[in-house]
């Protein structure tokens, strides 16, 4: 018997993970609206700056091909909060970067560390949770990412604008420090943990077993084209809003990203949609407001701007939530392995198309961006009619699990 909704435990479980997830994506992602302040400090190019996000988030997504097999010998508590500590330590440690070679080595660093997280507390959650409230638990946590993704940016744009980006790494990695403790203190043991002895000679063929299941294939296609478009959209929107005619402060820049109060509403809502009313329509609804906002951040309006970018977090956060808890459903055994590969493409997607993105930036403008989102919603969109002939589109764990 999973943890149901409404329990103790389920509150416990629910804070903690809102906690990992708020304390993951604020160290992952402060750097991301400063990528104009480290253009000017290092003297180097928007794309090259692009890699202090690049690096790490493909750092991480190789590491979690791996994570999730020592969680399945060493248990998911103890590397989950290892991985929270030692990336909140490093962050601290940005501000004493002294180049910006410095800073990516200690990106990448960060990026294997913050590993430990997300992949895990997937599994954890498909494993400890009844399958009835497993999309409301999974958007918890997803929203718990959402809120410090955008607190991480806030606080980073105020800080950089009031002092400089050294003293906003500061203040952000300290606080995470705190969100560490509290998720130690709160998480609760696993009861449904199964411990296997670490065999890392047999990791790639179960990760093998992953990959040619034609569902689980389709949802990492989803995640990768959810999260490909997301960062590139948000690594150079600064850039846009910095410049005329707007030629707003970096403090400006950083509110913005209070939208994403959106994505923890729609990760929770969609998730709950989604368990009512069947994955594939709420997935596309999804992408349709997905591309939507993306549209209308190419209008002239300031105003229109931000409403496109808000449609755009809730669309996003949206469908990773029902991505995510899908891959758990989809995975008959080694639910660890298909989490790990699921936040793989996720991560490539981010590192990839965040980078490159920025050659069809200086190419195309901001018409270029929102081309490039533009083809990633049609392949989702075709992605999801292979699921729906597959019969990957009802809620049963008997359909969903062959």
């Amino acid at each position: 018997m999973g943890i149901q909704q409404g329990t103790r435990e389920f509150k416990h479980s629910s804070l903690a993970l809102f906690a990992g997830g708020f304390s993951t994506f604020a160290l992952l992602y402060c750097l991301q609206p400063i990528i104009p302040e480290l253009t000017l400090d290092f003297n180097i190019t928007p794309t090259l700056a692009s890699l202090a996000m690049s690096v790490t988030t493909i750092a991480m997504a190789l590491t979690m091909l791996f994570v999730g097999a020592l969680s399945d010998a060493w248990g998911r508590k103890t590397i989950m909060t290892a991985s929270l500590a030692a990336a909140s330590v490093i962050t601290v440690a940005f501000s004493f970067s002294t180049s910006f070679n410095m800073l990516l080595l200690l990106r990448i660093v960060q990026g294997i560390v913050l590993a430990g997280l997300p992949a895990i507390a997937m599994t954890y959650l498909s494993e400890e949770m009844d399958k009835n409230s497993l999309g409301y638990a999974m958007g918890l946590y997803i929203s718990g990412n959402a809120i410090g993704g955008m607190a991480g940016r806030i606080i980073s744009g105020l800080l950089t604008d009031w002092f400089n980006w050294r003293v906003a790494t500061t203040v952000l990695g300290s606080l995470s420090i705190l969100a560490s403790i509290v998720f130690w203190l709160t998480i609760p043991a696993s009861r449904n943990f199964v411990k296997r002895k670490l065999e890392l000679s047999k990791l790639v063929p179960l990760l093998w077993t992953q990959l040619v299941n034609v569902r689980l294939l389709c949802l990492y296609g989803l995640g990768f084209l959810f999260m490909g478009g997301f960062v590139t959209l948000f690594n150079y929107i600064g850039f846009e809003l910095l410049g005329a005619p707007y030629n707003l402060s970096q403090s400006l820049v950083g509110s913005i990203f209070v939208v994403y109060i959106m994505g923890s509403i729609s990760s929770t809502w969609m998730g709950r949609m989604a368990d009512r009313y069947g994955r594939i329509p709420i997935m596309l609804a999804a992408l349709g407001i997905f591309l939507s906002g993306a549209l209308l951040t190419g209008c002239g309006s300031l105003v229109f701007k931000i409403l496109g970018i808000t449609l755009f977090v809730f669309g996003f956060f949206g469908g990773h939530s029902i991505a995510s808890s899908w891959v758990g459903l989809v995975s008959k055994e080694h639910k660890s392995q298909a989490n790990s590969l699921y936040l793989f493409f996720y991560y490539v997607g981010s590192s990839l198309s965040g980078t490159g993105g920025g050659l069809l930036y200086h190419e195309f403008g901001w018409s270029g961006i929102i081309g490039l989102i533009a083809v990633y919603v049609v392949i989702g969109v075709l992605l999801c009619g292979v699921l729906k002939r597959l019969g990957a589109g009802d809620n049963s764990i008997s359909t969903l699990s062959g």
